[in-house]
């Protein structure tokens, strides 16, 4: 049974690898959710993958609602990276990864995991 945790080392909080990702990271989206990402050589502690989410302000002006979404983006996440983590042989090498939320309104969370499902299933099938 996959472990349903989002740990710190999991966390992408490095300014240098977010920049990288802008710069050159490849990207796809399953409205109402955005993937930009990059193979990195190494993560710290040997981690598969490191995530982070990013609501826009222009869209979400209350910081209760950009909040919210990012909570619910993160759950998401949380509950279905274990497809992302299935063994393939070789393994690939650890990405870095970015959700942006792009839809114009909020959205039921069920909206949101159907996308991330999608997401993370195209993400795994990465060459």
């Amino acid at each position: 049974m996959p472990a349903f945790t989002f740990r710190s080392n999991e966390r992408l909080k490095s300014r240098k690898i977010i920049g990288n990702l802008f710069k050159s990271g490849n990207s796809f989206g399953m409205y109402p959710l955005r993937a930009v990402w990059i193979e990195v050589e190494q993560l710290p502690d040997n981690c598969p993958f490191q995530m982070t989410v990013s609501v826009p302000k222009k869209r979400f002006p209350k910081a209760v609602d950009r909040n919210r979404i990012r909570r619910q983006v993160r759950e998401a996440f949380r509950l279905n990276k274990h497809r992302l983590q299935q063994v393939k042989t070789p393994p690939p090498k650890p990405i870095a990864l970015m959700i942006l939320y792009t839809g114009v309104e909020m959205l039921p969370y069920s909206a949101m995991e159907e996308a991330m499902i999608r997401l993370v299933k195209k993400l795994g099938k990465r060459e």
